[in-house]
């Protein structure tokens, strides 16, 4: 071996060296074998993180640090390599970067148009290389893998802290040029510290050529032939860019139903919810994976024991199956209550009927105020009227309307096995949503705004659907197929790493800048889809959202199971929401409220006496939010945050940990991971794994930081499989009494692991 080469591997037991006295670890049988070696740098750094991945475990969690920063060693080699500069200065030229991405199409041409030279290199001297060592080797790993900027041929030319800086400028590149690099550099400070996250678009395509910002999308689909395929069409287009899709169904008529007064017709929703499996699979997500579709039904549709709750499970006729979508359900304070009602033996008792929509609006007559029929789907039960149920009732009492009719149970019991099964149906308290959103005055109360959630069932945001109102043929011979934009929802997601940013006490800051950052990504984005382009810019919308919840815990010294969890859940997030409130706020003095915010409970001060805000700061904020609006119609919402949260070196969203040490598995690597800060201290808030847990405790937390946001939260509950139908049934049932707005998965210990959308894991 040359003298050169004993020198590079010098730079690899240095890296290691350096990395074990900082935590305290015996890297001496490492080293030896790494002096033996007679091989290049390249393949004695590989060897040494080999090593260190293998050491990763439970009782010595910090081989990850080690082995996060060989890989980072790699990467920075990797780089120069490719870029043409020493790999020792570890972050080479960044202008030049910019430039050459930009000649070969990877990056947009808008950072070269927007900055100049002398701004990037002022932004360049900001990059802190140190910080890169904040990663585990998970987080760097996956950040490296999915997200960096590589050329054509996947060759690696980004590393992290360019990323997140082209992050900066590209949401901050339309701001006054007075305060722009300003706003870039605090935008790259909470990046670049691991206090917050992106969501996964964003953080995979901001400065990029292709793709969009935005993580979910949400459409009405209309009862007809042209609104269905018009549906199919968008939700191709919006996959992809790599978005995901929620649909509502609860409009399309039942299987049976007549069609232009031909009665039997109607082949009702699931040969349609197939055509949209069949677009999931076929429009795949920039190459990546395969689109990720969920599907909401109301429990008052005719269709929902005659296959739609079947769509995915193993048994049956496969010619009605879509197993590659998620199912959801729209459910009626009315039908919980049913549950609850027993004959004298104490047996549930409780009848629940289901319709056709498309016969209740011939039969019933109901309309709005322009003469449009309305169906059961457009009423909910607000607090002091009881609207659905009065509709509901008037259905059920009318001689001519058809109806199918179940116990309450026997589709309760269904629903409680096929989630046990596949982890779906989601639950979607519809009254308690509509009742809790802040922009009703749209329609009003007792009217439906919002039928359904997003494909992680963390956003709630008014809806409506699109309709073709006109086809004609222009002068030039061109069909012009005219349109009526209804409200197609967008989410536009960022997270707290609340593991960081709650030690460092940088809370006020760093939502300052995050609401900034989302409020500009609606701005910036340009979607296929026009009417959810409109709906964007009509509502601003965005979802600010949390992870690393038990990581936190642990830090703090806190039982998941304990009063202290559920009111630490309330303390925590009342203060993220005067935060992001008052940042909206500000926003919109500095540049206008969203468009319908007169009239809302926002500006009636109706949110806040619901929220039962009266301290002092909250009145004062309450005038402020009256006198100079806000600038988004919804503020928050908590994502699952899965990938981007072991960025962050945390904990999946507000989860608890699936085990003290366990094996992640994809499809391009399996390596084992430990809990975040893993000691001697932390390991008994760990210790019980997430099955393990009484889900009361979860429901009870969750209740508690829900009080606190507008939108709603991807929440789990995580069963054994062998539960009690009675216990699980108790789980549904509390969820609803806390007020929870949605419920995501029933995880069994039974499931194999389930594959979800990637978009919301902001």
């Amino acid at each position: 071996m040359t003298t050169q080469e004993k020198s590079d591997l010098h730079e690899v037991l240095e890296t290691i060296r350096q990395v074990s006295e900082k935590y305290n670890l015996d890297t001496t049988e490492l080293q030896k074998q790494i002096r033996e070696l007679d091989i290049s740098k390249k393949e004695a750094n590989q060897q040494a993180l080999l090593y260190a991945v293998n050491q990763i475990a439970m009782d010595q969690p910090d081989w990850t640090f080690i082995a996060a920063r060989l890989y980072l060693y790699e990467l920075y080699i990797n780089a120069s390599e490719n870029r043409g500069y020493d790999s020792s200065l570890k972050y080479g030229d960044f202008y030049g970067l910019i430039q050459h991405l930009t000649r070969i199409g990877i990056y947009s041409s808008d950072l070269l148009n927007v900055y100049t030279k002398e701004e990037m290199d002022e932004l360049a001297a900001d990059i802190n290389p140190e910080r890169d060592e904040l990663f585990n080797y998970i987080g760097l790993f996956l950040l490296a893998d999915r997200y960096l900027a590589r050329d054509h041929n996947r060759t690696i030319f980004e590393l992290p802290q360019e990323r997140f800086m082209i992050i900066a400028m590209t949401i901050m590149k339309n701001e006054d040029k007075d305060h722009r690099l300003k706003l870039v550099k605090e935008a790259y400070w909470a990046l670049s510290n691991l206090y917050m996250t992106v969501a996964t678009p964003t953080l995979a395509n901001a400065g990029k050529s292709f793709g969009q910002l935005s993580s979910c999308f949400i459409d009405t689909v209309d009862d007809s032939l042209d609104g269905i395929y018009l549906n199919n069409w968008d939700i191709a287009r919006l996959s992809k860019d790599g978005g995901g899709i929620g649909i509502y169904f609860g409009k399309v008529r039942a299987l049976g139903s007549d069609i232009k007064k031909f009665k039997g017709n109607s082949s009702g929703v699931v040969p349609w919810i197939k055509l949209v499996n069949d677009t999931a699979v076929s429009v795949d997500q920039l190459g990546q994976r395969q689109g990720a579709i969920s599907v909401y039904l109301d429990l008052f549709h005719k269709d929902l024991m005659n296959g739609f709750l079947d769509l995915k499970t193993n048994n049956g006729d496969e010619r009605r199956k879509a197993h590659d979508i998620f199912t959801g359900v729209c459910v009626p304070d009315l039908f919980m209550e049913k549950l609850q009602e027993t004959d004298g033996t104490g047996r549930s008792s409780g009848e629940w009927h289901t319709f056709c929509p498309h016969q209740v609006k011939q039969v019933m007559g109901w309309k709005d105020a322009d003469g449009n029929p309305l169906g059961l789907e457009d009423f909910y039960d607000e607090i002091d009227r009881r609207y659905f149920t009065e509709k509901y009732k008037e259905a059920v009492n009318h001689p001519l309307l058809p109806r199918k009719t179940y116990r309450a149970m026997d589709i309760m019991a269904r629903i409680m096995m096929v989630q046990l099964e596949t982890g779906t149906p989601y639950m979607f308290y519809r009254d308690e949503v509509n009742r809790q959103n802040p922009n009703k005055h749209l329609l009003g109360k007792g009217r439906t705004s919002i039928f359904c959630s997003n494909l992680c069932t963390e956003i709630t945001q008014n809806m409506s659907a699109t309709k073709i109102v006109n086809e004609y043929q222009d002068q030039d011979g061109n069909a012009v197929i005219v349109r009526k934009p209804g409200d197609f929802v967008v989410c536009n997601l960022s997270s707290i790493n609340l593991a960081k940013a709650v030690p460092a006490k940088v809370m006020e800051r760093l939502v300052r800048i995050q609401v900034r950052m989302l409020d500009n990504v609606i701005d910036l984005n340009t979607i296929s889809v026009g009417q959810a382009q409109m709906t964007n810019q009509k509502f601003r919308a965005i979802g600010l959202g949390t992870f690393g919840w038990h990581h936190l815990l642990a830090l703090k010294g806190i039982h998941w199971e304990s009063d202290s969890a559920v009111e630490f859940a309330d303390e925590l997030y009342e203060e993220i929401a005067y935060y992001t409130i008052r940042s909206s706020m500000e926003l919109a003095r500095e540049k206008g409220a969203y468009s319908k915010f007169l009239g809302s409970e926002w500006q009636t001060g109706e949110y806040f006496v619901r929220k039962k805000y009266r301290s002092d700061r909250w009145l004062e904020l309450k005038r402020e939010v009256a006198q100079y609006g806000l600038r988004n119609g919804w503020l928050m919402a908590i994502a699952p945050n899965s990938s981007t949260a072991k960025i962050g070196g945390s904990t999946d969203g507000i989860d608890p940990i699936y085990s003290v040490e366990y094996a992640e598995e994809k499809k391009n690597f399996k390596f084992k991971v430990t809990a975040p800060d893993l000691n001697h201290r932390t390991y008994i808030y760990y210790r019980r794994a997430r099955h393990e847990l009484d889900q009361q405790w979860s429901i009870q937390q969750n209740a508690a930081r829900a009080r606190h946001i507008d939108q709603a939260i991807s929440f789990n509950l995580y069963v054994r499989h062998d539960i009690k139908a009675k216990e699980l049934l108790n789980l549904h049932l509390e969820a609803w009494r806390q007020g929870l707005k949605t419920t995501y998965y029933v995880r069994s210990t039974s499931q194999t692991e389930i594959e979800e959308c990637e978009a919301c894991h902001s």
